[in-house]
């Protein structure tokens, strides 16, 4: 079910599938609400999967004005706001996972627990300049399209060779909702957003709230260091770690990642019910 609600300056265009406790996944740099597929089609039959497109990108547009994170953190209490949803478990990628602790920060009693996946609380944490970093970057920028195709691909798939990338790219596209070699218009704001938001200082706020950090051992943009840093600095907080994955973790391993989604929305509704019978 497709719908759209105007905030701020800007048509947020969000969907909704299934049923149960609600689910809001928030999606990262340049990438369209369709890149949680792999995730909404196999959860919603146990729960009511919300995915959105930022501000600016895809349908969502135009932007209305400044990107800033917080604005992306109102942008998404806002779409729980027109479904008239108090709380819901909240799933942040990459810039989504920085939105949603902001978005719990802020209003923690909208998030019923955090899985933050291939993120960082620190922006400018995020791309560290290794020669990989510098490299891959280089390739998904600088070039033929079919060459920009093949350097985003190093970013976001396993390490290793790619038996048709041709094919990976296209289906890869169809999720991200634009073409590999190409960079949403808006991309440069957000990455402007994300590199002048630093959380690290607050996160110890976050004791309490049900959080589980996913990292991909090969991942250039969020190193498994920067997600082990966080999850120490979370209270209660779990970490996790694929392995032979790199940025593209719930698409590339969406079995797994939906799994211990599955098992962490799960615990933090068993441990919410315990603490609300411990208090009556």
């Amino acid at each position: 079910m497709d719908r759209v609600i105007l905030h701020k300056g800007c048509p947020i265009h969000y969907t909704v599938v299934g049923d149960g406790p609600a689910v809001l996944f928030i999606q990262g740099v340049g990438v369209h609400a369709s890149g949680w597929r792999p995730q909404t089609e196999a959860l919603s039959p146990r729960f009511s999967c919300i995915a959105f497109d930022n501000r600016g990108v895809g349908r969502s547009r135009p932007a209305g004005g400044p990107i800033t994170v917080e604005q992306m953190a109102e942008d998404a209490c806002a779409v729980l706001d027109a479904l008239q949803i108090e709380s819901a478990h909240v799933v942040g990628h990459s810039l989504g996972g920085l939105v949603a602790l902001q978005m719990a920060l802020a209003s923690r009693r909208r998030v019923q627990s955090l899985s933050l996946l291939c993120t960082f609380a620190n922006g400018r944490a995020a791309a560290p300049l290794t020669l990989r970093m510098l490299w891959l970057g280089l390739r998904a920028r600088v070039g033929p399209r079919s060459m920009r195709r093949r350097g985003f691909l190093g970013i976001v798939m396993p390490p290793g060779p790619i038996a048709d990338p041709g094919t990976t790219a296209t289906a890869l596209a169809d999720l991200f909702g634009h073409d590999l070699g190409d960079q949403e218009p808006v991309t440069g704001q957000q990455l402007a957003a994300m590199r002048g938001c630093d959380l690290t200082s607050r996160l110890a706020e976050l004791a309490g709230v049900p959080t589980v950090v996913m990292s991909a051992d090969h991942d250039p943009i969020a190193p498994p260091s920067v997600g082990r840093v966080m999850a120490h600095a979370i209270p209660g907080a779990t970490y996790i770690e694929a392995a032979n994955a790199s940025h593209g973790l719930p698409i590339t391993h969406a079995d797994w990642t939906n799994r211990l989604l599955r098992e962490h929305f799960e615990a933090s509704a068993t441990k919410a019910w315990r603490l609300e019978g411990s208090e009556a």
